[in-house]
Order: C-alpha cells, then structure tokens, then sequence
C-alpha cells in the first residue's frame, strides 16, 4: 500500500484532542462508518481528524476523498478544519474535495457533458418562478406569483422524488401534499415546464443530480473516471438527504462501500421537501458489516439545557409524556452535557402576543446590561410573520435586532404593496366610515374576531376598509392550504390587518387616513439602520447555528406544532423542530406562550402539548390531583396547565470561555 508522507507531528497529534467516541470515529479509516452525532457532539470535528489520521498514517490519499455537505459555510468549515491538521510540513490535504451535493454534480456534469452528450453544457435554471410564469400563460391557467412559487416547490419535491409529471397527482395525493392550483393542474405545469427547459438547454438543480448519475450510470468510461478519482466519501447531515440525492450517491460509489455517513434522525426537519431519515436509520441493515458510531457528548449547552433536549426527545422520559406523542424521536442515548452548570430553562405564560413580545425584549435588554452580547442572543420562531411583533418590541425597547433568513416585516414585497394601496385609497377616500361592509377576513359590527371577543369597542369602518384594500391583494376569510409562499403572502396580509384593528383598538374614532398614517409610523420605527443586534429567525433557518441565549416563543397549539401538522409523522417532525431550537443555546433558554392574540383577548388558546412534562409543576396543586376548568385539554388530550409559570433566573451567563470544541 502507498503512504503519503505524515508530516513530523505524527498521527497521534491528530487524535491527542478527541474523545473517546470521537477518537473511535477518526480510527475508523475505512468504510462503511455511521455516526450518529447528536447536537453539539463535535461531528465536523470529529469527521475531519477522521480524514487527517487516515492521511498519516497513509490509509487513505486525500485526492481521492470526496465530502459532500448540504450547505457552503459546512463545505468551507470542513476545508477549514482540514487546512488546520495539515501540519507545518504539509500533507496534501487541500486536495480533499469538500463540496455541496449540487457543487460537486455541477462540476462533474459540466467535465462530462462535451464528450458523453456533446456540444456545450446546458446553462444553470436559477428559478423555477420566471419559467412557470410562461408555461402558465400558455397554459391558460390563472395563477398568482407565490402560487407559481409553491408549485416551483412542489416540483422540487417530485423531481427529487423521482416522480415524472404523468405520476405527480397520484403521488401528491399519496404522500398528503396539498398543491396550491390542484393535483392536475400541477401536473400539467410540470410537463409544460421541463418541455421548456429542455427546449432552451437549461438545467435546475434537482436535474443536475439526475444528468450527473445518468451519464454515469451510461456512459462506462465516465464512471470510471469518477471511481478511480473518488475511492473514499464522507456525507454530511446524512438525515437530510433525498431520493435523488442518495441516486447519486450510490452512482459514485459504484458497489464499493467505503463511505461515512454523519447525521442525527432527532434533527430531521425538512421532510416537506423530499429529504428523509431512512438511510441515516437504515444504514445499518444496507451495510450489514458497518461500523456504528454515536456521539452523545455535548460540548456546547449547559447539563441544564443539554437535560430539556433529552426529556423533549423522550430519550430521557419527563414527568409525565401523553401517549400520543411521547414516543422517542430515534437517535439513540441521551446527550451527555461536557459543560459548566448554568441557569435552569425559563417556561412563561402570558396574557396575549403583545405582553410576549414585551417581556422577550425586556428580557433580552436585561441580559444585554448584565454583558451578554446581543449578537449571542436569538428569538426564534415557526413562521417568518411572527418576526414582526418582536422587531416591533425590540425597537420600542430601543434594542437593535436583525432579521435572519427572511426579509423584515415592512421590507416583505407584500407589505409593501399593501401599505402603497392603502395610502393610495386614504388619499382617494374622505376620513371617517365607509359605505362598504365587512369583508373577507373582517370582523363585523357585532361577530366575534379571531380570539372569540366582539369588534365592539374598534373604530370599525377604517379597519374594514384596510381589509377591503387587502382582500383584492389576497387576503381572505380562510388561510391558503398546506404550507409555502402563497401561505406565507396570506399570513403577512392578514397580519397587517391586525395591526390595523390593533390600532384602531387603541384610538377610537381614527380615520383610514389616521390609521394608514400609523402603520407607516411602525414601519419607520423598524427601519433601524443595520446594527449588530439580536438575532430573529425562524427555527428552520436556525439550524447548524447556535447562541448563548436562545428564546423560543409562540409555544401554544396551532403554532407549534403548526396547525396543519396533521398526522403522527408531521407532529414528530414538529417536535423535532422544537428540539433543534433547544439545542441551539449555549447558556440559556426562555421557552414562553401566550393564551391570547390581542390585549384584553379571550385567551383561546393552550400551551404546546410538546411542553408537558417538560415545564416546572403548577405552584401550589400536588401531582395528580385533578384538572380544574381553567386547565385546558391539549392537542393530544393531556391536561396541560394554562397559568404563568416563571422559574428564577440566576443573574448573569455562564462564561463562554467553557465552550468546548462542537457544534452543528
């Protein structure tokens, strides 16, 4: 066997710093390999020095390693790490190839392509949405810009499916999905859609994977270009990877088996897109002979937040777990905490949205005073729309925030819009009542809103007229099915209207004029100058990510888990999403809800069912004893408390020097 030269530190430099299961992954030079790694276990690190001591000792060649990553940042932290093991003398490590699945497919496809297909490389389809837009007017379907953006995502979801347009409606329908223009409809702008792009030469990116292993799978001497280049892989976040995905995949590998897998089932969280735990989880029974790794330490969260991840897992079982969803989320052991104790986690109820958002911002104003910074504190969310009430309360507690992943409130298209129409029909309109009555969305002189209370008291007529305005750019009485942009438009839209009956509510006899002059008086105000702030995001977008101090909001029924989780697998996927927003924190963890939308609502809603067993027992009431009316049954029929319940916090934060080496 060839060596490649150790450089002068030697290879037990490389493993000096590991832990035990860690060093048991770097000793595991050849395939197949599966680590299961929890969050903040220390899995990049762990898979890097994995590749440096193979190197070493001269087991594997770095020019013929190829990692594949779902993100840039992870392919460049990899590179990093790599760069960092190299030693003084060098070692060829720079030659490891450290890419995206896309990134790597494109390059391989474009090497190809002139000598297997012939003529130039198709041109990369950066969106969907201009193309469909064409393919629907020639269609004669009628479909709004976020309607054709749901439809570009729902061919995502079949592309990398490998469902062909003649199948999608039958395959929709299989798997729950709820395409926003029908089954059929979808279908047909499928086929007018890949019709066009391979008329004008063009490629997405779920058809660079696909031509990639096409022309490997056909073509003999491209695929032996590839094996005798790539002979050893390492795969990333192994819980998220598609049926395309794995396609190519098992193409590269060509047989052979010298492969490690890395990913945690707990943290699957992008099911809606095609991606699934079942080769993480099955990897085992595809590799009969392969090595099983876990990584359970957790150098990033205190053993007090570390604690709350296992008992919403149910890897360590809580006080009580309702049956319906108390199922273990798979991943095997507990996370065991490496970290300094901290502050225990804070559960709080509140009165309504506003007194939330109030207390986050004070709370986080607080922490800012005793010296945390604000860029290591995140307020994370379920739904991009519910960034606007804490960018509001942050700016009126003269805290800086920036908006992570999704656009500010005012700065959305729609919002914007909205706000341009409505300052057009106040300037068209005299102040005072309109003729018109209630319209989609609005409440009447005398029904009852959302939360169940009356109009009465509201300065009606401006807050009708603002969701007249709004129903002609798609407001409605009813939100859009299922999930995506046209969801997303709604929710701003109807979010805007609550503004404007919130403000209506708080000046009676305000004019249309008064209250479109008031809605852009809050835009204003949250337009702060881009400042390094607190961070606030949505928990989708906050994964691989992680702060000393992490808020997570908005924990009722309906919200989280999502109204429309509404099987066993979407509920598991939401508790999943809760659990990665747990293991984000470092110090601290506030965890809150509140039981109304508005001031003075009826509080209609109830605490998250994920929350029971998890938060402190109701002050002064003994276990078992029975629940009283005010104890709402949750979602899955366990009594879950529905009072304030506010732990002490200790002042302070631990010091972030503890942090060990870790982290997603």
């Amino acid at each position: 066997m060839e060596t490649f030269g150790p450089d002068a530190d030697g290879p037990e430099a490389v493993l000096a710093a590991l832990d035990p299961e860690q060093r048991e992954v770097a000793l595991a030079a050849r395939g197949p390999i599966c680590v299961l790694a929890g969050a903040g276990t220390g899995k990049t690190r762990a898979i890097a020095h994995r590749i440096a001591y193979g190197v070493r000792i001269g087991v594997i060649n770095p020019r013929h390693v190829l990692a594949v990553t779902f993100t840039t940042r992870a392919a460049g932290e990899l590179r990093g790490r790599l760069r960092q093991l190299a030693g003084a003398a060098g070692s060829g490590m720079e030659q490891v190839q450290a890419r995206t699945f896309h990134a790597a497919a494109l390059r391989q496809l474009s090497h190809f392509w002139p000598r297997t297909v012939g003529g130039r490389p198709p041109a990369v389809l950066d969106s969907k949405a201009a193309l469909l837009t064409e393919v629907a007017r020639e269609l004669r379907v009628h479909a709004s810009p976020p309607e054709l953006r749901d439809t570009a995502s729902e061919i995502e979801w079949a592309k990398v499916t490998q469902v062909r347009p003649p199948g999608y409606a039958a395959a929709a329908t299989a798997a729950g999905r709820i395409p926003p223009l029908g089954a059929e409809t979808t279908a047909r702008l499928y086929a007018g859609y890949e019709k066009r792009r391979r008329e004008r030469h063009l490629v997405d990116f779920e058809s660079v994977l696909e031509l990639t292993a096409a022309i490997l799978a056909e073509h003999r001497l491209a695929s032996a270009e590839v094996t005798d280049r790539y002979r050893s892989f390492v795969v990333d976040e192994f819980q998220d990877v598609n049926p395309l995905q794995k396609l190519l995949l098992d193409t590269w590998l060509a047989g052979r088996d010298d492969v490690c897998v890395v990913g945690d089932p707990r943290q699957t969280i992008y099911s809606f897109t095609g991606a699934t735990p079942a080769y993480l989880t099955g990897f085992a029974g595809a590799f009969p002979h392969a090595t099983v790794i876990r990584l359970v330490r957790n150098y990033r969260s205190t053993p007090q937040v570390v604690a709350l991840a296992n008992r919403l897992t149910g890897a360590i079982p809580g006080r009580r777990a309702p049956a319906a969803h108390a199922a273990p989320l798979p991943g095997g052991a507990p996370l065991a905490a490496q970290r300094a104790a901290g502050p225990e986690p804070e559960f709080t109820g509140h009165d309504d949205d506003e007194a939330e958002a109030e207390a986050v911002a004070a709370r986080a104003a607080g922490l800012i005073a005793s010296g945390v910074p604000a860029h290591e504190i995140a307020v994370l969310v379920r739904i991009n729309v519910q960034t606007e009430r804490f960018e509001r309360a942050f700016a009126a507690a003269g805290v800086p925030c920036q908006v992570r992943g999704a656009e500010r409130f005012f700065e959305r298209a729609e919002v914007r819009q909205a706000l341009g129409m409505l300052r057009a029909a106040a300037a068209a309109a005299p102040d005072g009542p309109t003729a018109d009555g209630p319209t989609a969305g609005g409440p009447t002189a005398d029904g009852p809103t959302a939360d169940g209370s009356t109009a009465a008291g509201l300065a009606a007529a401006p807050a009708t007229e603002v969701r007249h305005v709004l129903s002609g750019l798609g407001l409605t009485r009813q939100p859009p099915p299922g999930r995506g942009a046209a969801r997303e438009r709604w929710e701003s839209l109807a979010a805007l209207a609550q503004l404007a009956d919130d403000y209506c509510a708080v000046t009676p006899g305000a004019g249309l004029a008064e209250v479109v002059a008031g809605l852009a008086h809050r835009a204003a105000i949250e337009h702060p100058a881009a400042l390094e702030g607190v961070t606030v995001t949505s928990l989708h977008a906050a994964k691989g990510l992680e702060w000393d101090v992490v808020f997570l909001p908005g924990l009722t029924e309906g919200n989280l888990p999502i109204v429309h989780a509404q099987t066993d697998d979407a509920v598991a996927e939401e508790r999943r999403l809760l659990y990665v927003g747990v293991t984000r924190a470092r110090e601290r963890v506030h965890l809150s809800w509140a039981l109304a939308r508005l001031p003075g609502g009826r509080p209609s809603r109830t605490p998250s069912g994920f929350l029971d067993g998890l938060r402190p027992a109701a002050p002064g009431r003994a276990s078992g004893v029975p629940a009283t009316a005010a104890e709402r049954p949750g979602r899955y029929g366990a009594p879950v408390p529905a009072l304030r319940v506010e732990a002490p916090a200790p002042a302070g934060v631990a010091d972030p020097a503890h942090e060990a080496e870790g982290g997603l």
